[in-house]
């Protein structure tokens, strides 16, 4: 360390083996030592030894046992851009190396999962070519914890119809008039008119699938439009009708406060089903 005190270019040098100290410390396991250098270069970590690997290229071939990764991210963030002579990011090295600590962490740190090697591969590339399911399951988003997801949608739900509601109680009386007029003569109507009567109509006399052979069932009652297309039209409308209703409802001071609370659970559990 005195030595790099007075010479700090030392630390860039490689060996015979095209390796730098921080390379050595990495390999040899040595936290104390990596971290010191760091504490007087920080851009150790994107220092290219031989065939291109960086430190942090060799920290994800041999694990993040000692911890540094968080560190050398944090260090040098753009480090993730380096890669080696054979155009290898540090994503596809701990992948051919099944390091998936390594592998979580670089993800949280937004690793370019779409860059490619020399021959082309990605990321869930290199994992497929060699099987690793549990790389794959981690690529394709796999691990995200599900019910933590529905937890964070019911909670940002829930704040962001208590805000509504309680700014509802401070809306002046003409106020609330022009926007029971706007929701219930307005939106409720058109939207509850366009759900029954969907663009186009429904077909009102008998099949006439062997008269028009473009279509394998004609249903009495059913949209003119097809599937997609009544599903593109059909959901936004629905889901604008069921907000307006409550809105307008939550707009009536006549209704005691535990309907606003029963209409608070409904647009959680609305949430919960979009989701």
């Amino acid at each position: 360390m005195e030595m790099m005190n007075l010479k700090p270019s030392f630390a860039r040098k490689l060996n015979h083996q095209g390796l730098s100290p921080l390379h050595i410390a990495v390999r040899k396991g040595n936290k104390e030592m990596a971290l010191r250098f760091l504490e007087i270069d920080k851009h150790l970590v994107r220092v290219r030894g031989k065939k291109g690997k960086t430190p942090l290229h060799y920290l994800c071939k041999v694990g993040n046992q000692l911890g540094l990764l968080h560190t050398f991210l944090e260090a040098s963030p753009y480090c993730l851009q380096d890669v080696t002579i054979e155009n290898r990011t540090a994503l596809h090295i701990a992948i051919q190396n099944n390091r998936l600590d390594v592998l979580k962490l670089l993800l949280n740190c937004k690793a370019d999962k779409h860059a490619t090697n020399e021959v082309g591969l990605t990321a869930l590339g290199v994992a497929q070519q060699h099987n690793n399911r549990e790389n794959i399951a981690i690529l394709q988003g796999c691990f995200i914890p599900v019910v933590k997801l529905e937890k964070q949608i019911v909670m940002y739900v829930t704040k962001v119809s208590l805000l509504i509601f309680r700014n509802m109680d401070d809306i002046s009386a003409d106020d609330r008039n022009s926007l029971l007029v706007i929701l219930g003569v307005l939106l409720l109507t058109a939207t509850y008119q366009a759900i029954l009567s969907p663009p186009g109509g429904v077909w009102q006399g008998e099949n006439t699938s062997k008269s028009k052979g473009s279509f394998d069932e004609w249903v009495l009652g059913k949209s003119v439009m097809n599937q997609a297309s009544f599903l593109l039209f059909y959901i936004p409308t629905y889901l604008v009708f069921l907000v307006t209703l409550f809105l307008t409802l939550g707009l009536l001071k006549t209704f005691p406060h535990e309907f606003r609370t029963a209409l608070q659970v409904l647009l959680a559990f609305l949430a919960n089903v979009l989701r």
